[in-house]
């Protein structure tokens, strides 16, 4: 039996085209141009979106627009996405960078940037007219009252927590949360935690919603947990 070294299935908002991510590139070339110059439409016909999911196969940017090209000469067909389960070094490093943890032990003064690519665990307090920024979670054992910026690679999942929640400016991704204009320090003597909500607003609550919330916040490894 011969293999299809291009799929095309009918999904909601179109076509998808899985391609055979272990054939030679010219093959399918081939099969694609035999498969599309089956497809039945007209010039009239509505526009239609096409994915393209590449699977393990790496395309260079002219292998992408030659496929496109392809595509494109059936009048009714659009290229929506080109999808790719490979990643190259660089988006591999900065995932990696991502996921790290960063432990800080400062005071943040008026002033200064605190900046990293993954988590921040900050033991120490951000003054007011200080910042720091992460590009994952955020998590300061001390007080917070200066700015605060979580997810800002546009993570909209991650959180702010601090021993005591009393900031001058929230954000986590694009959304941004202005402090009140009054804070009751005794509501706010112990650890809370920010973080955006279904209607993409920034919610301060008690910590322990972040284990329904978050669940998989954690990177445990080893050992035991009780509770």
């Amino acid at each position: 039996m011969k293999t299809q070294n291009v799929m095309i299935k009918g999904t909601k908002s179109g076509l998808s085209l899985q391609l055979n991510d272990r054939c030679s590139y010219d093959e399918i070339l081939s099969e694609l141009e035999e498969k599309l110059s089956e497809l039945q439409g007209s010039e009239e016909s509505q526009l239609i979106s096409v994915r393209v999911l590449t699977g393990y196969r790496y395309l260079t940017a002219g292998q992408e627009e030659e496929l496109k090209e392809l595509i494109r000469q059936k009048k009714n067909l659009i290229v929506e996405e080109i999808e790719s389960d490979v990643i190259t070094k660089e988006d591999a490093r900065k995932m990696a960078e991502s996921q790290e943890v960063t432990s800080v032990a400062a005071i943040i003064r008026s002033g200064q940037v605190l900046e990293v690519a993954g988590d921040l665990l900050l033991v120490g307090d951000v003054n007011p007219g200080g910042t720091v920024r992460a590009g994952g979670n955020i998590f300061i054992m001390g007080a917070l009252k200066g700015i605060a910026h979580a997810g800002y690679f546009g993570r909209n999942e991650a959180v702010i927590v601090a021993s005591f929640m009393t900031p001058s400016q929230l954000r986590i991704s694009d959304c941004i949360s202005r402090a009140p204009d009054h804070y009751d320090q005794e509501e706010h003597h112990q650890m809370e935690c920010a973080y955006i909500d279904n209607n993409d607003q920034i919610i301060i609550d008690r910590l322990q919603v972040l284990k329904t919330l978050r669940p998989n916040i954690t990177r445990f490894k080893g050992g035991h947990y009780y509770g």
